[in-house]
């Protein structure tokens, strides 16, 4: 995990990869929870026997924004930001969805941090993000996540 305190060891990382997260399992239950928290119950995410028969996967799949969700969580993971006020999730651009995740595979987020910029009070970082799934080897998702910190005065 890396760890910074100031804008200047953040900077530090421009242009480096971060680090990686810990592999984390979309299980069934938790794309079942997905569902009901964001009331998307399509059938190749919930119906573990009609996906069987009718999904090109022979089975559910986790849904696409249950995948980014996780962003955050595995983030926290690979870096540590200390004297912070607050940080704010600005945004993701440039995502594009590779490959799905089947119900039972594992994710982990690789980073680099692709720019820094000081706003005078405030950090604005555009993190290059690859979500890669343990059984395949493939790449998930892809994108590029901004995040704005504001550090203690």
């Amino acid at each position: 995990m890396v760890t910074v305190n100031s804008f200047e060891e953040f900077a530090a990382y421009e242009g480096k990869e971060l680090g990686v997260s810990n592999w984390i399992e979309l299980s069934q239950e938790r794309i079942n929870m997905f569902a009901d928290a964001t009331d998307d119950h399509q059938w190749i995410h919930v119906d573990t026997e009609r996906a069987k028969v009718e999904s090109p996967f022979g089975q559910t799949i986790a849904h696409g924004y249950l995948t980014i969700s996780m962003v955050p969580h595995m983030w926290n993971e690979i870096i540590e930001v200390n004297n912070l006020e607050r940080m704010m999730n600005y945004g993701i651009k440039e995502m594009k969805f590779a490959q799905p995740v089947l119900s039972g595979q594992s994710i982990r987020m690789r980073v680099d941090l692709k720019e820094i910029l000081n706003l005078r009070g405030a950090i604005k970082t555009d993190v290059h993000f690859v979500i890669e799934i343990k059984e395949t080897g493939k790449k998930a998702v892809e994108g590029i996540s901004t995040f704005v910190y504001y550090f203690k005065k």
